[in-house]
């Protein structure tokens, strides 16, 4: 694992045919990487889903956000389980 205190790194993803960049800390990259690989899914594909689910809250959040935070649920859920 990287050294978690990094500042953010820009990157680009596709969101359904869409180029759009998205600035996370390495440790999030890394996480959503591990959920995409867990889930057999490409990262793109993860993170079009996030972005689907994020836009059907009342008041969505940046992508960025909604990455961190549907990582939180996801960690959470599974310590739940």
């Amino acid at each position: 694992m990287q050294e978690i205190y990094h500042p953010p790194v820009k990157r680009s993803v596709e969101i359904a045919g869409h180029k759009t960049s998205i600035s996370l800390e390495p440790l999030f990259w890394d996480m959503l990487q591990q959920v995409a690989g867990r889930e057999g899914l490409p990262l793109n594909a993860l993170v079009a889903r996030i972005d689907a689910e994020r836009l059907e809250a009342e008041q969505p959040p940046g992508l960025a956000t909604a990455v961190r935070l549907w990582l939180a649920a996801d960690l959470q859920g599974r310590g739940n389980q």
